[in-house]
């Protein structure tokens, strides 16, 4: 397997008035750090408006100066949201990162997770998949054609010449956001890597990466001509301590990122500053929900993290996503915690990445079938999904776009 890091810059409250400073420059001395160890992704969200749970709403300009402070980590969007951007920024600044970071950015593009960050942006949450398609078919193209022109049912762009191009050819390798666990086939559908949220026990994982290679090899539909990911992720809570007990208190808030999306997604929005996530979160860790561990977190000894690792590993997950930065984490014990987890932990199973290569190039190229297991069972929803079928108004400017001849490339 490989392994990354993550990053929602998250800010409990209270704050002070270098808070938020603090916490990005902290955030760059652990990329670095990691990069140093040898660490192979750094992720960063991209979120609007979600106080205390993610103040990181311009990754590119972050991502630029990680990319100035390292020199092999990949540099990974997880993810930009397509539905609150225009296409050809999107392009020009993916574009730029690759060239500054010598070609090592990952392109994750998602919807958006709640009505807090979509509204103001004049969207409604049960669109956010039509547009996100549309935005997609959009983009894409403009990474690769000199000039491009595009006629969907959502965005109308001109032939222009987007610049500059990426590093990169013929674009940076596409992952979408699984916040969602049904969404690993969706991502394997369009022919993405996908981004998803740690799976409970072994069955899980085995009965989710085999549905998502399944669909990738029999059932792929892209979006447009693009380049191909075949790769599922997994982001866990993670510290590495010399004890269980040690990790567990040093990780005492991992759980708050869960909580504050969730609050987000069923109460939200909120006026700003009315609400103290910190403060309710200390209340919910006290019921029974906030007590509950699934026990697949990545928090404990190397010893305990090597087990839940291994399970990882034999259901063939190509990468796990380290969430360090969470809650109230020390940024000495984030540091301490990825140095003790890059000595005792990781080399054996990077080591063992090129057997599972094997593996993957056997499964793609149709030598090796894999059962098709029942993921129903092993479903867990996270968040907010769309109740209401898109509106009439959008469904009808999709229909009303169907077999119209709708870009042309230079």
């Amino acid at each position: 397997m490989k392994f990354g890091i993550f990053y929602e810059h998250q800010l409990p409250r209270p704050w002070s008035a270098d808070s938020e400073h603090r916490l990005f420059h902290q955030s760059l001395d652990e990329i670095e750090l990691a990069d140093r160890l040898g660490y192979h992704y750094a992720w960063e969200v991209e979120h609007h408006f979600m106080e205390e749970y993610s103040h990181s709403s311009a990754p590119e300009v972050f991502l630029a100066a990680a990319s100035q402070r390292t020199e092999n980590i990949r540099l990974g969007h997880g993810i930009i949201q397509l539905t609150t951007n225009h296409p050809a920024r999107v392009a020009e600044r993916v574009s730029t990162l690759d060239l500054i970071s010598d070609g090592r950015v990952e392109l994750g593009l998602g919807e958006g997770a709640s009505v807090t960050e979509l509204h103001p942006f004049n969207l409604r949450f049960r669109d956010k998949r039509l547009v996100w398609e549309d935005a997609v078919k959009c983009l894409l193209p403009m990474f690769w054609n000199h000039g491009w022109q595009y006629d969907g049912p959502f965005f109308k762009f001109p032939l222009r010449a987007v610049l500059p191009k990426p590093r990169q050819t013929p674009h940076p390798p596409l992952w979408v956001a699984c916040s969602q666990l049904d969404t690993i086939r969706y991502a394997a559908h369009r022919g993405m890597g996908a981004l998803c949220f740690k799976f409970a026990n072994l069955d899980a994982a085995r009965a989710w990466v085999n549905a998502y290679y399944n669909t990738f090899v029999s059932d792929q539909e892209t979006l447009c001509d693009h380049a191909t990911n075949a790769n599922i992720a997994t982001v866990s809570g993670f510290m590495c301590a010399e004890t269980d007990e040690e990790a567990w208190e040093k990780a005492d808030g991992w759980t708050f990122f869960q909580f504050a999306l969730q609050l987000y997604g069923k109460e939200g929005p909120f006026e700003p500053g009315k609400v103290n996530f910190w403060e309710r979160y200390q209340a919910w860790k006290k019921t029974p929900a906030g007590q509950k561990r699934s026990g697949s977190e990545l928090i404990g000894s190397p010893e305990t993290i090597r087990r839940r690792l291994k399970e990882l590993e034999d259901a063939h997950v190509d990468q796990v996503i380290l969430l360090n930065q969470a809650g109230k984490n020390r940024h000495e014990d984030i540091c301490e915690s990825l140095e003790l987890f890059a000595k005792e932990v990781m080399p054996e199973f990077v080591d063992r990445d090129e057997d599972h290569q094997r593996w993957k190039q056997r499964v793609l190229g149709g030598e090796l079938q894999l059962e098709e297991l029942d993921t129903e069972a092993h479903q867990v929803r996270r968040g907010r999904t769309p109740t209401l079928a898109p509106s009439e108004e959008v469904r009808n400017m999709v229909s009303g776009t169907a077999g119209r001849p709708d870009a042309k490339s230079v």
